[in-house]
């Protein structure tokens, strides 16, 4: 019987134990409907299904309708009944949130002892939703008590907070469920600081716990509260100006400081010793976090405290944390809102190092949704000096207190310590002792007797480094742009710069004078008269004697461009494009390396989803922006024919490319006529790119494998028609080959080198790299060795696949000093 197992699960020899009882007793009709209808439930799962699921109607019927005419005590006691009633049993989950919605919204008169009864039993559902769902119906009716009441049934709303932190709720549940719980132990104890609320073990909050236990008070607590209790992603302006009365109140600037500082450089959590940051992960994996998603409300409360109180000196470990919790090669679990908040928060510092950190984020973050919130962020900054996000971003690259020709010296006891920008790619941090002799590696006297000082100059090399990159990447998206900016504004933001200068005077420029015409100069000269305006020079707009022009200047002078421009490759429309419309299919139906070319989308800086075995994991869209923002190429591509076989695909198709022009917020497909030819150039170079580096056509090993699915499309790529990037490979050749030993055993024959050497004459394809042997063109597979190469042979650009063709025909042109077995056995076979 349904009442007795109630009755004796009621008593359980606590305060509560007559309220149970006597709820039970005044609902009695109430229990014996309920008990009939899981009778009519059992019985229509059987034989008697149609008719049992008819009389199962009506029980529910006549539930609804007696509980619509209880009055306020029946009401109550209705309530406790149907929480105490409800429970899994071998068949069905009765759970009656809505019967006990509608009552507690409508009766009156809640007693303390009665909320008891219910808050405890909503701690015991075993289901976090469920647990959830019935504490927000119970809150209901605890919030109609007075504070008298409040504080009678405090020990079961410290119960019920505590349980509620230690829930996989979702988050959204989870914040709105604590405000309410937190609010009603405020009224009950206003100095209280509910258990749970600080996290006891994480060493982030272990400033928080020590002030807690050692001074505990109400401004203290009142301060937790707001802090976990934030606004959204940006607090309102209400909630920061209460935030600092608060913090002040508490006297807690140092306070939210300190846990600042242990977020950005503290340890982490392992999830091994405890747990996993989030409830539905399972416990088998081990790694590290910084904050359980139960305490994320807290830990962004404090980011934001810190930024209000601290302001200029929150900014590095503001920095810090955003880089730690969403940037690459972090030391712990990515966590999105942290980050988000860190950024957020970082924007609002109205300090130019925090302009400058905002900076450094954009050019190492990755992740979209926070590209997106560094994007608003620059936008937001950019509006408050009257300028242009694009103006801004330039405006504040750092110098890091470089000298002009890009160094920084410091004298350490006898040493010299240097930190110098060498070239596009190295900042070297060197030392040199009194007898003249530099050293890559710092000396044990500066070690013992300047170690803060040494940290800080490993810390500035390794802050140059990142700015020198992130500067190079921009200066090179500069291609597509065609922006034009006035001499002295790009004298003073560009060339004198000591990090984006080194850049700048690696590359050609055109300058505008009073005439309007447009002048290239070489790399570093000064340009003739009085220039008014300067853009970047591109080969798209010039002549082809011009371009030639160029590169023959750049090798004869020994440039090492900073990013390839002379010898860019230029991607005009075709007649075949042109007939399409929309779409270019130029770089359509190739075979590649799936995880190789979603790596190289995400180091390009275009977004695309991942190509997998779920509902929308078959098409592959990659997308980049082009010319400002204001033009976007769109990538097709999907998992390769049959390969179904894991849940990523191994290889993928490539498809169209098509175009998009921005249109407010939105974007607006457009015929390829229209797209600008720097853009059209510049995105369909990065396609070139993904393909060519990622074609199965340029996998040596690739004829190892039998008879693959993809053979036949191998053996057409990797000697095939060459690309538009190998044609500007083949023009760099004709002009280094005269220069090299080997040069009277090198000539160029339309898609190859041709490479005589003692035993045989090889034939290496410009765009594969990929080689064959006459007579009787059998292929010969090399390995290349991992690593780059020993760089005796200068090259204009960095160019991998040329690195390795010149690298395989230094080789194969002295082929009688080769060792290798498996080298040897293929040429020996045939010769």
């Amino acid at each position: 019987m349904l009442y007795e197992a109630l009755a004796t699960e009621s008593r359980r020899t606590d305060a509560l134990d007559d309220v149970r009882s006597a709820a039970l007793d005044r609902v009695r009709w109430l229990v014996d409907l309920l008990e009939r209808q899981r009778t009519e439930f059992r019985q229509a799962m059987g034989h008697e299904r149609r008719r049992s699921r008819a009389a199962g109607a009506a029980t529910q019927a006549e539930i609804d309708a007696r509980l619509a005419a209880c009055a306020d005590e029946e009401g109550r006691a209705a309530v406790l009944c149907l929480m105490l009633a409800a429970r899994f049993d071998d068949l069905s989950l009765w759970q009656y949130d809505t019967e006990i919605g509608s009552l507690i919204a409508r009766v009156r008169g809640w007693t303390p002892e009665e909320v008891a009864v219910m808050l405890l039993r909503a701690t015991e559902y075993g289901m976090a939703f469920w647990f959830a769902d019935a504490l927000g119906l119970v809150l209901n009716a605890a919030e109609q008590l007075d504070a008298d009441g409040h504080r009678a049934v405090l020990p079961w709303l410290r119960h019920a907070h505590t349980e509620l932190m230690d829930a996989s709720v979702d988050a959204g549940r989870r914040t709105s469920l604590g405000r309410r719980l937190r609010a009603l132990l405020a009224s009950a104890d206003e100095a209280y600081i509910p258990e749970g609320l600080i996290p006891a073990h994480a060493p982030w909050a272990a400033p928080l716990s020590d002030r807690a236990k050692t001074s505990p008070s109400r401004e203290l607590a009142d301060l937790l509260r707001h802090l976990a209790n934030p606004s959204g992603p940006r607090p309102t302006g209400k909630w920061r100006r209460t935030c600092i009365e608060l913090a002040d109140a508490a006297s807690a600037w140092d306070l939210v400081a300190d846990v600042l500082h242990a977020l950005a450089e503290g340890d982490p959590l392992c999830s091994k010793g405890s747990g996993p940051h989030a409830g539905w992960l399972p416990g088998g994996y081990h790694y590290h976090y910084l904050v359980h998603q139960n305490h994320g409300d807290l830990a962004r409360g404090v980011v934001w405290a810190a930024a209000l109180t601290a302001g200029p000196a929150a900014v590095p470990y503001l920095a810090a944390l955003a880089l730690r919790t969403g940037g690459p090669g972090r030391d712990v679990t990515e966590d999105v809102k942290l980050a988000s908040a860190a950024i957020n928060a970082l924007a609002e510092v109205d300090d130019p190092d925090a302009l400058e950190a905002l900076w450094r984020l954009h050019s190492r973050i990755r992740h979209r949704a926070l590209r997106k919130q560094l994007d608003t962020a620059l936008v937001t900054a950019a509006a408050r000096q009257g300028i242009t996000p694009a103006q801004f971003v330039e405006r504040s690259v750092p110098a890091h207190g470089l000298a002009p020709d890009g160094s920084l010296e410091r004298e350490l006891g006898g040493y010299r310590a240097r930190v110098a920008i060498e070239d596009a790619l190295t900042v070297r941090l060197t030392f040199t002792g009194p007898d003249g002799r530099t050293s890559r590696t710092a000396p044990a006297a500066v070690k013992d007797t300047f170690p803060d000082a040494l940290v800080e100059l490993k810390a500035l090399a390794k802050s140059v480094r990142d700015t020198l990159s992130g500067e190079r990447a921009r200066v090179e998206a500069l291609m597509s742009a065609g922006r034009e900016w006035p001499y002295d504004a790009w004298r003073r933001h560009y060339r004198d710069h000591p990090v984006t200068g080194l850049l700048v005077r690696g590359l050609i420029w055109e300058f505008q004078g009073a005439d309007g015409v447009w002048r290239a100069a070489a790399p570093a000269a000064e340009p003739s008269g009085a220039p008014r305006r300067v853009r970047l020079w591109h080969p798209v707009r010039a002549s082809q004697d011009e371009v030639g022009a160029w590169r023959a200047r750049v090798l004869a002078e020994g440039l090492r461009q900073p990013f390839k421009q002379a010898f860019r490759e230029i991607y005009l429309l075709t007649a075949a494009e042109e007939e399409t419309g929309v779409y270019s299919n130029r770089f359509a139906a190739h075979i590649v390396h799936y995880r190789r070319l979603y790596a190289l989308f995400k180091e390009r800086g275009w977004q695309a989803n991942f190509l997998g075995r779920y509902d929308g994991g078959y098409d592959g869209l990659a997308r980049a922006e082009f010319g400002d923002g204001e033009w976007r190429a769109c990538f097709h591509h999907e998992p390769a024919e049959g390969d179904d076989r894991h849940y990523a695909p191994e290889y993928a198709a490539t498809d169209q490319v098509r175009f998009e022009r921005r249109d407010g917020r939105r974007w607006q497909e457009v015929r390829l006529d229209e797209v600008p030819p720097l853009v059209f150039s510049e995105a369909m170079r990065d396609v070139d790119l993904f393909v060519g580096v990622t074609s199965i056509a340029a996998d040596p090993d690739w004829t190892d494998r039998g008879e693959d699915r993809h053979a036949a499309y191998w053996r057409t790529a990797t000697f095939g028609e060459l690309t538009t990037s190998a044609q500007i490979r083949r023009d760099a050749l004709e002009r280094i080959l005269p220069r090299l030993k080997i040069a009277d055993r090198c000539t160029l024959d339309g898609r190859f080198l041709v490479v005589r050497g003692e035993l045989r004459t090889y034939r290496i394809h410009l765009g594969s790299a990929n080689i064959l042997m006459e007579p009787d063109d059998s292929y010969l597979c090399i390995v290349p060795a991992r690593g780059r190469g020993d760089g005796k042979v200068f090259l204009p650009f960095e160019d991998d696949r040329l690195s390795l063709v010149l690298s395989k025909a230094f080789l194969l042109a002295a082929d009688t000093k080769i060792t290798d077995e498996t080298i040897l056995m293929q040429i020996k076979r045939g010769a």
